[in-house]
C-alpha cells in the first residue's frame, strides 16, 4: 500500500475535469508523476487568489502566493485583464503541470454569480491555453481536505495552510485559498478513485 507525507490531512473527493479544449499544437503533460508543480485558483472578480507549490518530503514547498486585487473603481474587463496577465506569467515563471480551481457554487444573487463566472470563465481559459490538466475541486471538499471539517471558516483554512506549508506569515485570505486547493491536489496524487472525469 502507498504511503503518503506525514503533511497530509483527511482526504477529499476531487471532481476530476480535464480541459478539453486547449490549443491543439500544445501537447497535454499527463501522470499523476508529472504532478510535482500545482497551481491552484479561487477565482473573483476583484481579489482572485492564486497559489503554486512544489511536492516535495518532508513537506510541500511554496513557489509563489498571492491575490490578482483589483481596485473598485476598475471595470469588469479591467478586472479580467489583469487576471489573464498576471495568471499567464504565474504560468509562465513556474511551469505547473496541473491546476485545480475552486468549484462553481450557488449564488442567491445572480448578479454576483455572473460576475463570479466572469472571472472563473477568464482565469479558465487562461490556464486551458497552456495545456495542463485542470481538476475542479468544491469549498467544502477543501475545507475537508485541509482543515478535516467542512464547513471550516477562512481563517482556520489559512492558518492550516500556514502550518502545512511551514510559512513565516499566514498568507492572504484568498491566496490561503488557493494553496489549500493546491495542497487538496497534492494529497489525491496517486490515489485511486471511483469518480468519472468531468470535462469543463
Amino acid at each position: 500500500m502507498a504511503k503518503f507525507p506525514e503533511w497530509e490531512s483527511p482526504s477529499s473527493n476531487l471532481n476530476r475535469c480535464r480541459s478539453g479544449w486547449a490549443n491543439p499544437g500544445v501537447t497535454r503533460r499527463t501522470g499523476a508523476s508529472a504532478h510535482t508543480v500545482i497551481l491552484g485558483v479561487d477565482p473573483s472578480l476583484r481579489g482572485t487568489g492564486y497559489g503554486v507549490i512544489r511536492v516535495a518530503r518532508p513537506f510541500p514547498q511554496t513557489l509563489v502566493h498571492g491575490t490578482v486585487s483589483c481596485p473598485a473603481g476598475w471595470g469588469h474587463s479591467q478586472c479580467l485583464v489583469k487576471i489573464v496577465q498576471t495568471l499567464r506569467q504565474v504560468l509562465e515563471r513556474h511551469q505547473p503541470s496541473v491546476c485545480v480551481i475552486e468549484g462553481l457554487f450557488f449564488a442567491q444573487n445572480l448578479k454576483t454569480a455572473l460576475i463570479m463566472g466572469e472571472a472563473r470563465g477568464a482565469a479558465l481559459a487562461t490556464i486551458a491555453e497552456s495545456g495542463i490538466e485542470i481538476y475542479e475541486l468544491a469549498p467544502r471538499r477543501v475545507k475537508q481536505a485541509i482543515v478535516g471539517y467542512g464547513a471550516a471558516q477562512k481563517f482556520a483554512v489559512a492558518k492550516m495552510v500556514q502550518r502545512m506549508l511551514r510559512l513565516a506569515e499566514m498568507p492572504a485570505p484568498d491566496a490561503a485559498d488557493a494553496l489549500a486547493l493546491a495542497l487538496a491536489q497534492a494529497q489525491e496524487n496517486g490515489r485511486y478513485t471511483l469518480s468519472a472525469p468531468r470535462r469543463l
